[in-house]
Parts: C-alpha cells; sequence; structure tokens
C-alpha cells in the first residue's frame, strides 16, 4: 500500500478564499533551491518574467520566452510542496488571441504542473481571463504597472498619482476580477487608489509598491535579499546577501591563490592496503 505525503499544496480557490482574511504572502522564485526556502513561509511562489532581469540581465521582461517560463516553473515545482505556484505567461504568448492564450496556458499547466498561470493587463484581457477560467485555467491577474508593456508606457513609474487617472485602473480591476481571476496584482499604484480598488473586488489584491490594505504582498526574492543592484522604492531589503557572497567569493579566491585551500581535510588520501 502506497503511503501519500500529508502535505497538500494549496489551490487558487483557496487563495481566493482569501479575499478580507490573512494577508497572503507571496514571493518570486526561479530556482529548486529558493523555492524549497521560499516554500516554507509563503501561500504563492510567483514564477515571475522578472527572471528575465535577475537571471540574464535584460533590461526589461520583453524578451522573456515561454520555454524560459517553463523550464523554471519546473524547477520551482521541484522544489516546492505546499505553496501555490503561479507562472507568468510571458509577453507575446498570449495577447495576440484568447485561443493564443490558451495553449500557451495548457503548455505550461501541463509542462510544469503548477497550480496557476499570470497575465498582465485590464479591460482588453478580460475576455482572455474568462476564456482561460471557463476551460479549467486559474487566472492571476495584474494591473497598475505592467512591465511587459514598457515600450508603451515609457518607463517604469507608478500609476494613479493623480486622482483624475483613476477610473480607468480602476476599470481595469473591475473587469479582470469579473471575468473570473481568482487574485489581482496591483504593481505601483498610488496607495489611495490600491485601497479603493481592494474595497472594490471581490478577488484578493497582491500588492507591489501599492498599499499595505492590500490582501497580500509579494516582491522579487532577490530583491528583498539585497541581491539586485537597484531596487524600486517599494521594496524593503529584508537582507543584504550581495556584500556576504561577494566577501566569500573574495575569501576563496584568496586562498586559492595562497594554496590555502584546499586543506588537508578536504582531500583524498590512498586507502590502506
Amino acid at each position: 500500500m502506497s503511503v501519500q505525503s500529508t502535505i497538500k499544496r494549496k489551490t487558487a480557490p483557496e487563495i481566493r478564499a482569501r479575499k478580507g482574511g490573512q494577508p497572503v504572502v507571496m514571493l518570486t522564485s526561479y530556482h529548486a533551491h529558493t523555492a524549497a526556502l521560499v516554500d516554507r513561509h509563503c501561500d504563492v511562489i510567483l514564477v515571475g518574467d522578472s527572471l528575465g532581469n535577475v537571471m540574464h540581465g535584460f533590461e526589461t521582461t520583453v524578451p522573456v520566452t515561454l520555454e524560459m517560463m517553463i523550464l523554471q516553473g519546473r524547477a520551482v515545482m521541484r522544489g516546492s510542496r505546499r505553496a501555490l505556484v503561479v507562472v507568468d505567461m510571458p509577453f507575446g504568448s498570449y495577447e495576440a488571441s484568447k485561443e493564443q492564450a490558451f495553449h500557451s496556458a495548457v503548455r505550461i499547466l501541463k509542462e510544469t504542473q503548477c497550480g496557476a498561470v499570470k497575465l498582465e493587463g485590464g479591460v482588453r484581457m478580460a475576455e482572455t481571463v474568462s476564456f482561460l477560467t471557463a476551460r479549467g485555467i486559474p487566472v492571476m491577474g495584474h494591473i497598475g504597472l505592467t512591465p511587459q508593456s514598457i515600450n508603451t508606457l515609457g518607463s517604469f513609474r507608478a500609476q494613479g498619482r493623480e486622482e483624475n487617472s483613476w477610473e480607468p485602473i480602476e476599470n481595469e480591476a473591475r473587469a479582470i476580477a469579473d471575468a473570473g481571476a481568482f487574485s489581482l496584482v496591483i504593481e505601483a499604484v498610488a496607495e489611495p487608489l490600491a485601497r479603493k480598488i481592494t474595497d472594490a473586488v471581490a478577488i484578493p489584491t497582491i500588492g507591489i509598491g501599492a498599499s499595505a490594505a492590500c490582501d497580500g504582498q509579494v516582491l522579487v526574492l532577490e530583491d528583498m535579499l539585497g541581491l539586485s543592484p537597484q531596487t524600486p522604492k517599494f521594496v524593503r531589503r529584508y537582507g543584504n546577501l550581495g556584500p556576504a557572497i561577494e566577501a566569500a567569493v573574495e575569501a576563496y579566491a584568496g586562498d586559492v591563490r595562497s594554496r590555502a585551500f584546499p586543506g588537508p581535510e578536504h582531500v583524498y588520501g590512498m586507502k590502506k592496503g
């Protein structure tokens, strides 16, 4: 008789049910080893297309491919056991049509076995979100600052800082919620607007540079660990691992050059005959 694991992975409906309750904790991960660490403390792990910036040194997320997302999604699934894993749909994999989005999302779910996908956009993506959710694909929305649209936005700047600009952003949020998304990331939006949206929609909002009034928060793991050379205003650094890693590498390089490493305890002797 087989022994089944007692650990049950969180699902999109469970996250949806957290609206107005205990805040949802979410971080990014792109590797099995960081996923294992994050998994112990987070409700949701996002395999974000920010891997283009963090892993590959791209200036934007635009060059990220579907294959890149699937590869790292597999790694995160292998490293985690309990968190809901959400994989970003990269630029160009879903915008052309709802059918294109469906085929891309199916590949992600089948090839990674993750629990949901995330896509950017509001009103223009509502029909696609509805199409996907009606066909069994849980979708997390993303409004406000949408990094995949950087070439039309012109720069990474906060949204909704003037009250007369609120209405379109509110409409984006309502459209995605009404289309059936189970949660909604709100990025770089003025705090009063993020609070208003959170009160207005029936699904959990996940803030990143938004408001503590959101139903949860997400950050890029490398940003909050101090591994990114530059971080946005909304990031709190919970660690400063960059200098610690460099100091360790410097010490290693010095020991190699002075032949202090490897020492006798690190080498293999001959077997006694």
